[in-house]
């Protein structure tokens, strides 16, 4: 936005025409973006520090008393937002809150602020800024108010609260000089919003007109000249920083940036509810669909630093099937010793490369977020993967994906516990890979994907989906049972591959990269395919419970040997599943992914039950934590919605689950 200025008047002429654009004022006297029009807009008017050079020789201030008395950081609380204007210069030069002839101090907070008295010249420029200001502030409301019948206006600030001798509030509204009988519900509304903010350790008390009274004349200037809208005033307690010191808490800034993007956008959804021009429900309309240079630049860097970048297909040992043998062969008394391709990956490169993207420069404190903890989670990734085959993989898996928790084992042991389902077959015929072959491309088929499918013995299950090469693997010499392998079709297909399929379609390829501790939610959902396509078995939900069990006692310090004994001497696993099972989990050095399908499951399940729509998940390899920002992106055109929907999910075959499963799932924590 620096290197793009304007002159006030094609500024003026953006916002006359309905233009997007992002400017600072040739005469840096504060920047503006428009995104999209909407019934709001926000303003930050002390957030700039700047002073002309021919003025800092005159200034009797130093830069600690000077940003002390400023709002540093009230552009960042509003950065968020699709319509902003941001003061950049300092208050002592001119006030924007006070009217053109007396926004240039003489004194201010008892101090004397010229050592040296300024010229008609410099006071005529100064006051030819602040009006610069307000005749932007004045074209950009009239057009809000033509467009939409209204506007609200949050005009935001910040107070140091050490020279208050009482107990003062984190947020204060001031609404002297506002109409409070007509706006009675949208002010109640918006202190309402603000005291639900909650901040590690700060108590929030919200009051109107406490240390404040809404008198500033940026308020007073637009609540004069437009009779359809109203201004917020808000002050937010210096919190974010040592006011003696001016260090700033950056944890604390970016939480009052994602909770007043929130705020915000509950507060003018509520507002503009009443307004004649504007016709939406959702909140997410009520922000911009732009897609920032910054993000996309960072999307770019980061999906070719990782695109090639597969966990799965990493760890998995190259020589399975000979430690089997060996170990079979020594009955079942020696550790297997696996082997793994050479990793081509300079790891000191790679981590260098992620941290000096420029995710900062992300103007949405939602979307950045997500990316950080994308690129913080391929840390620890890449720890895992530097440490492969040695004892330290266990520490960083346990690091990225954790360990079964008390609920996790309970809902595994309540699994265990279950008799026999009366009706459910045995022994059936089985399916061999070349007809598990078949039947999978037939199920890609069903879906419209195109997609490779063929024997490997790089598979150490049955079945395999490799993302970055859009093919399905097969193990050669599986077998089958017809009721599993339409569930492995669901699985596999209906969610692993649709995700895949899904996620080429989006402008932002983070979503084919990968959310953090994304298999809890892509396996949770893969799972659930298979229940809702009613082709669950408890056989199936057996082999996740024993998967936790496994980890388990890993990180108990069990070995492979015992670890395989205990499954097949106490809970009778066959020991070629219970080889599966035990070399999934100590595969690389000790995996812990494995726990997360059922827990995924079970949180997948009730996040379903409650009748959440599964679809902004199936957006690409999403994390069930980020489905409120998915949700949002895809409100506004940001992210596709998914092209390829898997189909239990929209038409669930309850019909063919057996009703004691109803019973069995309520069970589960």
């Amino acid at each position: 936005m620096k290197n793009n200025k304007l002159e006030l008047k094609e500024i003026l002429a953006h916002i006359e025409q309905g233009h997007h654009f992002e400017a600072v004022a040739s005469n840096g006297a504060f920047k503006i973006k428009v995104n999209k029009y909407v019934p709001y807009c926000c303003t930050a008017i002390h957030d700039g520090s700047e002073l002309r050079q021919e003025l800092q020789k005159k200034i009797a201030l130093n830069d600690y008393e000077r940003w002390y008395e400023e709002d540093p950081f009230t552009g960042d609380f509003i950065a968020s937002m699709p319509i902003t204007i941001v003061g950049l210069d300092s208050r002592f030069e001119y006030d924007l809150n006070r009217s053109p002839e007396n926004c240039i101090y003489t004194e201010a907070w008892g101090k004397k602020v010229w050592k040296k008295q300024l010229t008609p010249k410099e006071i005529k420029l100064s006051k030819e800024k602040h009006a610069s200001y307000y005749k932007v502030v004045h074209a950009l409301v009239a057009k809000l108010e033509t467009m939409f019948g209204g506007c609200i206006v949050y005009d935001i600030h910040s107070y140091n609260s050490k020279r208050w001798n009482r107990e003062v509030p984190l947020f204060n509204i001031g609404t002297e000089n506002v109409d409070t009988k007509r706006y009675a519900n949208t002010i109640e509304h918006w202190q309402k919003e603000l005291a639900a903010i909650k901040l590690p350790q700060i108590t929030n008390r919200t009051d109107i007109n406490n240390v404040f009274y809404g008198r500033g004349y940026n308020l007073e200037y637009i609540t004069t000249h437009f009779k359809n809208t109203l201004v917020l005033a808000t002050e937010i307690e210096k919190v974010y920083c040592d006011e003696l010191t001016g260090a700033a808490y950056p944890g604390i800034i970016r939480q009052l940036q994602q909770k007043l993007k929130k705020a915000i956008l509950n507060n003018a959804n509520f507002y503009s509810q009443k307004l004649d021009g504007w016709k939406y429900l959702s909140t997410s309309k009520l922000l911009d669909k732009k897609l920032d240079k910054a993000l996309l630049k960072v999307d770019s860097k980061l999906y070719k630093l990782l695109k090639d970048f597969e966990l799965l297909a990493i760890v998995n040992p190259t020589n399975t099937v000979a430690a089997k043998k060996a170990f079979f062969k020594k009955n079942y008394s020696e550790l297997p010793q696996f082997k793994y391709d050479p990793i081509k990956l300079n790891v000191f490169e790679l981590k260098q490369k992620l941290t000096d993207l420029p995710v900062q420069k992300i103007q949405d404190i939602s979307i950045r977020n997500l990316y950080e903890s994308v690129i913080n989670s391929y840390f620890d990734k890449i720890d895992m993967i530097s440490t492969l085959g040695r004892s330290k993989f266990l520490y960083n898996s346990l690091r990225y994906f954790g360990r079964p928790s008390a609920k996790d084992l309970h809902n595994a042991n309540y699994i265990l516990h279950l008799p026999d389902i009366p009706g459910e077959a045995k022994k059936e015929p089985l399916l061999h890979s070349k007809d598990a072959i078949l039947a999978f491309k037939e199920g890609l088929n069903g879906y419209g994907i195109k997609a490779k499918v063929s024997e490997s013995n790089k598979v150490i299950s049955q079945v395999m989906v490799l993302n970055s090469k859009q093919s399905v693997l097969v193990k050669p010499g599986a077998t089958f049972k017809q009721k599993e392998l339409q569930a492995l079709i669901e699985h596999e297909i209906g969610v692993h591959m649709v995700t895949t399929m899904n996620s080429n379609q989006q402008n932002l390829k983070v979503f084919n990269l990968g959310l953090p501790i994304n298999t809890l939610t892509q396996e949770g959902l893969a799972i659930l395919a298979e229940y809702l396509s009613g082709n669950l078995t408890l056989g199936r939900l057996r082999k996740l419970a024993l998967r936790v069990i496994a980890v388990d006692m890993m990180c108990n310090g069990a070995d492979f040997v015992e670890c395989f004994n205990h499954l097949k001497n106490r809970y009778d696993v066959e020991p070629n599943l219970a080889f599966n099972i035990t070399t999934r989990i100590y595969r690389g050095g000790g995996f812990t992914k494995d726990y997360l399908y059922l827990t995924g499951f079970v949180k997948v399940l009730k996040f379903w039950e409650n009748q959440n729509d599964l679809k902004p998940l199936l957006v690409g390899k999403t994390s069930i934590e980020f489905y409120n920002v998915i949700d949002e992106m895809i409100g506004r055109e940001m992210v596709a919605a998914p092209k390829y929907v898997t189909k239990s999910f929209e038409e669930a075959q309850t019909e063919k689950v057996n009703p004691i499963y109803d019973y069995i799932l309520s069970g589960l924590k």
